[in-house]
Parts: C-alpha cells; structure tokens; sequence
C-alpha cells in the first residue's frame, strides 16, 4: 500500500475523483468502479487498487477527469477517428496514461495509417506501413538478445567472446590448483624427511659419515 501511495503523489492532481480516506491515515484517491461490503476498487489510472472495508475510514465521491473519460468515451462510436484523437490527446495530458493509449488503439482499429496514433504508441514506419519496433527489427534480421537488438554476427561474436574468457578462466584456475598441489606435496615430502631425523646436506655419504670424514672414522664428539 506505500508504494501504491507513493505512485499516486506523482500522478497529476486533475486526475482524482473519489478519494478513500484510511483508518491509517492514509488516501487513496482514483474513480471507484466497484464497491461492496467486504471492499472498495479504486482506478487510480495506472491500475485498479482493491481495499477492505475493514481499513476504510470514510469515502468522498466526486467528479474526477477519469469520469470525464468514461462519460466522453461512452458518447463515441467506433469509427469516429477524430473524437477518439481527441480523447486520446485530452487523456495525456490529465495524466490518464493507459486511457490514452486506450484511444489511440481506437483510432487505428478505424484508421491504422493514422501517423500521430502510431507515434504515440512508439510505432515505426517500415517499408511504407506502420509496425512496432520490435517487428522493424526483426524484418530487418536483427535478434533480440538479453534486451539489445543486435545482428546475428553481433550476438554470435558476444557468445564466442565469452565462451572462450570463460574457457580461459577454467584454464587458469586449472593451473593454479595444480601449482597449489605439487607445492602441497614438496612441502609434506620436505616435512616427512625432516621428520625422521636426516640432515638435508647428507646427501650421498650415508648415515655414518660428514663430507670430508671417511666413512669408516667414527664421528667425535665435543672436547
């Protein structure tokens, strides 16, 4: 409910109609379009919010833009492209964003040439005929990947870049533990012959002799 409060501060105030006062404190204002005794439903413009009764201090209905809409757009027929343009600008500029988009689709089910109808609607002229962007795009061989339109080279080349940085990251770690295992066992070998006792510089003179005594002269000790 904060953030649907929230939302509702930045939305144009010519926009509101009836307002649903809370026990909280709180307001939700919009056009209600259905009311019971378990709970309200507010249209705020953007959407439909759903309170209980249980919450609702009290409720002021008035006129609002959002009623506007509804009474001009119950007094059009489908094929009346100017006075559905003309909702449609008046709606935008109250703020009444999804209603506005509401009439622009109106006018092109009757006139799908329309060029303001199209524009607003982020439409794309493509080989003389209106289309979505999305549809520009792919009837000019681009693909969309992870959110970017792109050729198929582009996204192939991405694709192979990080195949092989993630490849070449599998080598190098590779490389490391096995640095880290041949250290780890020099180091337990190193650890193990210091172990039992043999001084590292006896080398190949035995047990019983020291360089420079022979092997059958029994070592002395301290005087």
């Amino acid at each position: 409910m904060k953030r649907v409060l929230l939302a509702l501060a930045l939305v144009p105030a010519t926009l509101f109609a009836d307002d649903v006062i809370l026990k909280s404190g709180g307001r939700v204002s919009g056009r209600i379009v259905q009311r019971t005794d378990a709970a309200v439903e507010v249209d705020v413009g953007a959407g439909t919010v759903s309170i209980t009764m249980d919450r609702v201090e009290r409720i002021e209905q008035k006129g609002s833009a959002l009623d506007d809409y509804y009474d001009r757009a119950g007094r059009l027929t489908a094929s009346d492209t100017a006075g559905w343009l003309e909702l449609a600008r008046w709606a935008s500029s109250e703020g009444l964003s999804a209603q506005a988009g509401e009439a622009y689709h109106r006018v092109l089910a009757a006139d799908p040439a329309n060029a303001e109808a199209n524009q607003a609607l982020g439409n794309v002229q493509q080989g003389g005929r209106w289309v979505s962007e999305a549809e520009s795009y792919r009837e000019r061989g681009y693909v969309q990947f992870e959110g970017e339109w792109m050729t198929p080279a582009q996204r192939d080349a991405l694709v192979g870049s990080r195949r092989a940085q993630t490849d070449a990251d599998a080598r190098q770690a590779q490389s490391e533990a096995e640095a880290r295992s041949a250290q780890t066992q020099a180091d337990a070998a190193e650890d193990e012959e210091t172990d039992e006792g043999i001084p590292l510089w006896w080398g190949t003179w035995g047990p019983s002799a020291q360089p420079g005594r022979p092997a059958h002269q029994p070592a002395r000790g301290p005087r």
